[in-house]
């Protein structure tokens, strides 16, 4: 016969044994419950994301995402709605379910670049005549604004920056967004009517949006000549949906009020195939040719880069700019960088003739390398 201790300890395991499998139990219910609320959702009909372009009474007019328009009912259960919302809509009838809460079909935040650069203008090296042409339109009314009131002028609403690559064209428009302390919003031409075909005309739209509400702000295009290349006949549905977005920003340089905190800042290396219309007087009429640079912009353009380089003190600079005639601004600042690579690689920490010499010859070589890729794309 067991003992008292021996039944309160088999007592006192079977209450143990039964908590454990009670918890066991409620997760498994659990679990079960979590799976049947997942297939439920299996089984619900996916809801159509649109766009309200207009109300009427107790119905909507909304565009689909294939640009069609229908007039729908609204359910009961959505909060109030408004032209420009974006919308969850039943697919079988198209009834308005419920309100996104981003009233935008994409966030123009995501195809930008936005930042606020420290460039000095002491960073901008053998331009000086462009650097003065750049304060007077764009530094000038963004920070001086009454004095054009005052003398009751119009300020340019943009410019252009022409030229060969590499010469300094985006650091420009750094430098003045940074001197005014402006938000700069860089936008790739060749991107804008290659990724969004369709959404082009509503993309620029949203992009000079950003740009009023982030002002004082300068919004820099790269590459505009392949969005406001010289208008030709129009055939293909990607060729019509280009010139829409042309359209588009066209109509807002023209709607800028004068003294407005945007500015436009175009840069090309095509200037040659631009549309008139973008350079027409009110839009981009300044226009400011920036060049490769000549021996003396060289040599200023090298001590920039070479500043901040532990460089033999014996150097003597001038005999290396002379070696580097005709090149950009960008080539000067290659060279330096694989001077720097030459001297690591001897484990060396200091930059010497010798390095900047092979720094020169390898720029040299990929250069000409590009010339015949270029060459042997008309071959």
């Amino acid at each position: 016969m067991a003992s008292k201790e021996e039944l309160d300890k088999a007592i006192y395991q079977y209450t143990v044994d039964s908590n454990e499998l009670e918890e066991e139990n409620r997760l498994l219910r659990e679990t079960v419950g979590k799976l049947k609320e997942e297939l439920e959702k299996f089984k619900l009909s996916p809801l159509m994301v649109c766009e309200v372009r207009d109300l009427i009474k107790e119905q909507a007019i909304i565009k689909i995402p294939n640009g069609n328009e229908f007039l729908v009912n609204i359910s009961s259960d959505c909060e109030k709605i408004k032209p420009g919302d974006g919308v969850l809509v039943e697919q079988k009838n198209l009834t308005i379910i419920k309100k996104l809460s981003i009233p935008k079909k994409f966030d123009v935040e995501k195809f930008v670049i936005m930042e606020k650069p420290k460039i000095d203008w002491k960073d901008v090296g053998g331009l000086d005549i462009q650097v003065q042409e750049v304060q007077e339109v764009v530094e000038l009314p963004l920070k001086k604004p009454e004095l054009f009131k005052k003398v009751g002028i119009k300020p340019p609403k943009g410019i252009l920056l022409y030229g060969p690559p590499g010469t300094g064209k985006t650091l420009l428009a750094k430098a003045v967004a940074a001197s005014t302390n402006s938000t700069f919003i860089e936008v790739v031409g060749s991107e804008l009517v290659q990724k969004f075909i369709g959404e082009g005309a509503k993309l620029i739209k949203e992009i000079f949006q950003l740009a009023r509400e982030k002002a004082p702000s300068i919004v820099f295009i790269d590459e505009i000549d392949a969005l406001a290349a010289k208008r030709i006949e129009i055939g293909t549905s990607g060729e019509r949906e280009v010139q829409r977005t042309f359209m588009q920003f066209l109509a807002e340089l023209d709607g800028f009020k004068p003294l407005d905190n945007v500015k436009i800042i175009g840069c090309t290396n095509r200037k040659d195939i631009l549309d008139p219309a973008i350079l027409r007087p009110g839009r981009l009429d300044r226009l400011i040719n920036v060049p490769v640079p000549n021996k003396e912009s060289r040599l200023e353009i090298l001590k920039i880069h070479l500043k901040d380089v532990n460089v033999d003190k014996k150097l003597n600079i001038k005999t290396i700019n002379n070696k580097m005639e005709n090149f950009s601004g960008a080539e000067i600042k290659a060279v330096c960088t694989e001077a720097g690579y030459f001297a690591i690689r001897k484990n060396k920490t200091k930059v010497i003739k010798d390095d900047l010499l092979k720094g020169i010859e390898k720029v040299k070589r990929e250069e000409e390398l590009e010339g015949k890729d270029y060459m042997g794309m008309f071959g």
